[in-house]
């Protein structure tokens, strides 16, 4: 990592950004992603507008006894597990609100627009994450996409799947992951660690989608420290004694980190597929999380306790021999390199009609 990108290098590197076009625009979800130039070099700038507060989440540096969220684990000594709890403070939505501007009323109904006090500690009012330099893969993820229903078979993933999977598993792509694993990048965001047996370890930290203080909008990630499962294609009943172990853990230590400000019932664990890198890692949200979030679709994310509940039924070979069916932009890599052209071959196998392209027609 350069010396740019340390300290508050990334407040420096946003002077100078030099905007090119909108990405993507989503009013939904509040994110907004940029492309521009930093120093000749592609980046991509994201600012997501953060969730209003009305009980703050506060984090507590307060020693505790951290062998409560950090059971069979080796923690960073003298770095105390963060203490959260709630408080009503100056910042919430309703104390907050320093200024407010009425634009109608009708009856009993009211609507307008306000100012809420502002702290870049207590209460952020965007999250921003900043890739440089971004290649052509980072900004395809981030563009606005349109996406297709893909059924892909054990055959589709030996011929097309595979290949692309080894590639992205070759050279450095994944070394920014083992930093995480093995060189302690990241060290002070990691909330639990377990290395004492690399076949069974595993570490958690925050997801760069969470801004680390609204507990509702909480998005952790599990990175496994063995790396013989890509993706979710990889596993089979074999692991599956191995995953019901990870759930056991990840509900019992995550409350616990925490404060049990969210309990073991509120979290949802998932796997993706198509995932973003292929290092296998799970997902863990509040299910409080929004539900419109692409990567919570159908078809994308799968449930680790039904990914669990499948290798119980299925042969030795687990998801190698199934079909999956998922959703994947078109401009994703892996559709232009024969996905879509095996989809409408099973299209026509299925006998469903090939459409007309009506939204590029002149």
């Amino acid at each position: 990592m350069s010396s740019e990108t340390t300290n508050n290098g990334m407040k420096e590197l946003i002077t100078r950004f030099k905007y090119r076009r909108v990405l993507n625009s989503n009013p939904q979800t509040k994110v907004i992603s940029l492309l521009g130039l930093i120093d000749g070099k592609d980046a991509i700038l994201t600012v997501e507008k953060t969730h209003f507060m009305f009980e703050d989440n506060i984090k507590s540096q307060q020693q505790r006894d951290v062998g409560d969220c950090t059971t069979q684990a080796r923690v960073k000594q003298g770095s105390p597990a963060p203490l959260v709890y709630n408080c009503e403070s100056e910042f919430s939505c309703v104390h907050g609100l320093e200024e407010v501007k009425q634009i109608t009323a009708n009856d009993i109904y009211y609507w307008g627009v306000g100012i809420i006090k502002e702290d870049l500690d207590r209460n952020p009012t965007a999250r921003v994450n900043l890739i440089w330099p971004a290649n052509y893969v980072h900004i395809k993820r981030f563009e606005q996409q349109n996406l297709h229903f893909v059924t892909e078979t054990p055959k589709m993933y030996n011929d097309i799947v595979k290949p692309y999977i080894d590639e992205q598993c070759s050279g450095n792509n994944l070394q920014w992951v083992y930093k995480i694993l093995y060189e302690g990048s990241d060290a002070e965001r990691v909330v639990y660690k377990d290395d004492a047996d690399k076949t069974k370890g595993f570490l958690i930290l925050p997801d760069t989608r969470w801004d680390g203080i609204n507990i509702e909008s909480m998005y952790l990630v599990a990175l496994a420290y063995r790396d013989d499962i890509k993706s979710l294609r990889d596993l089979k009943p074999i692991h599956r004694d191995w995953l019901i172990e990870l759930n056991r853990k990840i509900r019992s230590i995550v409350p616990a980190c925490f404060n049990h400000m969210v309990r073991a019932d509120e979290l949802r664990i998932f796997i993706h597929y198509q995932p973003s890198y292929y290092h296998f890692h799970l997902h863990i949200i509040n299910i409080k999380f929004p539900a419109g979030n692409e990567g919570l679709t159908v078809g994308k994310a799968v449930l680790l306790e039904d990914a669990i509940e499948t290798l119980g039924h299925i042969g030795p070979e687990g998801y190698m021999e199934r079909s999956l069916s998922y959703s994947i932009s078109d401009t994703h890599e892996l559709w232009r390199r024969g996905l879509e052209t095996a989809n409408l071959e099973e299209f026509d196998k299925a006998g469903i009609p090939r459409q007309p392209d009506i939204r590029n027609a002149d």
